[in-house]
Order: structure tokens, then C-alpha cells, then sequence
């Protein structure tokens, strides 16, 4: 079977977050609408009702590399967050979350953060002490992480 071109793939992902159509408990789209190679993007998580994280607005920033869809985007969260998929810079390890892992193709950002949601509303997650509302983790350029 064919597969879609990368640019192809990302411009359907693009006009999908535009619209809003999908889950309406995350949104995305690109952090700079001259950005051709589609590369910077930004996310948001509603908090899941019924947890600690309800009533708020988690800000993330994503990281499209060259290998994506083939291979993951690197995701971080700019709101202080505490869950075992996020480490100390608030970089999501897209591994410890069992929905994504092993990474297919036909995940897209959708996946991604809907996948971050449903974590969150883990049982196992849904009653973990938080940061106070309004912090965030210290800048970090994903780009310069993708290299390494």
C-alpha cells in the first residue's frame, strides 16, 4: 500500500486541528503558519473531568521531525504537569504510554494528545498532586533535542 508524503500527511493533520473536528478535549495547530516544512506545532489538554487536572488548560509544544509519521513527534509540556510519561523538562516519553507504543504510522498528533488525556484520567493518575495552577517547565528547544 502507498504511503501518504509526509507534507501530505501533515497538511490533512493541520486543516483537521483547524477545523476542530475530533476530540474536543485537546486542539492543536501549527506555532507559525509560515512554517513549511510543518515542523512546530502547538497543543492544548483540557484537563479530564472528575480528576485533579479538571478545570484546567495544559499548553504543550510539539516537534514534528523529518522521521514523522514514521516516527514520533516530540511532545512538551509548557504547564507544569505531573505524570510518570513526563520528566523533569517537561518532555513527554511518548514509550510510557501504552496506547502509542510500539509507534505506528497511522498515529497522528490527534493520537498523541488524546492519549496524553486519557493518562491523565487514569486511574492511576487522576488523584496525583499537581503544581500549582499557572507554573510551567523551563524553556527547551525541541529541535535541538530531535538532533541528538
Amino acid at each position: 500500500m502507498a504511503q501518504i508524503p509526509r507534507s501530505f500527511r501533515l497538511l490533512e493533520e493541520l486543516e483537521k486541528g483547524e477545523k476542530g473536528l475530533g476530540n474536543s478535549s485537546c486542539s492543536y495547530g501549527l506555532k507559525d503558519s509560515d512554517d513549511l516544512d510543518m515542523k512546530e506545532w502547538n497543543g492544548t489538554i483540557l484537563g479530564p473531568p472528575h480528576t485533579v487536572h479538571e478545570n484546567r488548560i495544559y499548553s504543550l509544544t510539539i516537534y514534528c521531525p523529518n522521521a514523522y509519521p514514521n516516527g514520533p513527534p516530540l511532545v512538551k509540556f509548557e504547564s507544569k504537569i505531573n505524570l510518570p510519561c513526563v520528566d523533569s523538562r517537561g518532555v513527554v516519553d511518548i514509550s510510557r504510554l501504552p496506547a502509542l507504543h510500539p509507534w505506528k504510522r497511522d498515529y497522528t498528533l490527534e493520537h498523541v494528545l488524546v492519549s496524553i488525556w486519557r493518562d491523565m484520567a487514569s486511574p492511576m493518575n487522576k488523584k496525583t498532586p499537581q503544581p500549582a495552577e499557572g507554573t510551567e517547565f523551563p524553556p527547551l528547544d525541541l529541535a535541538t533535542l530531535a538532533q541528538r
